[in-house]
């Protein structure tokens, strides 16, 4: 199995690309409330999971250099899901949106399928 290639890994830089696409080029000419509200939140766990993992390795915390696991997306949905909904909202000016965690839970399903094949 080849490793994993983290910041190199293709659904990563396709996520970036589309994020950056999304917020430059698309949302300034746009209304639909999904480009606007919804469709980044999608690509948190392609975008920033890698990141993450590359870190972690890094610092000895992972042990593998396989594509993230089911579990580790689970997981780090879960952590981020909590982080950005309910404690950000009580330390920031920001409103916590469930929609927000329907969005993260979609793109972290995708990853977990892209990565597993």
């Amino acid at each position: 199995m080849r490793p994993f290639g983290y910041w190199r890994d293709g659904l990563f830089l396709l996520g970036c690309a589309l994020y950056a696409l999304n917020r430059w080029a698309i949302k300034p000419w746009t209304t639909s409330p999904f480009l606007h509200g919804y469709f980044n939140d999608v690509l948190l766990i392609p975008c920033a999971l890698p990141l993450v993992l590359w870190m972690q390795r890094k610092l000895g915390a992972r042990a593998h250099d396989r594509p993230p696991t089911v579990g580790e997306v689970a997981a780090h949905l879960a952590v981020w899901s909590v982080l950005f909904e309910v404690v950000g909202p009580h330390l920031m000016h920001v409103t916590g949106d469930p929609r927000d965690v329907l969005a993260y839970a979609a793109g972290g399903a995708l990853s977990a399928w892209w990565w597993a094949r």
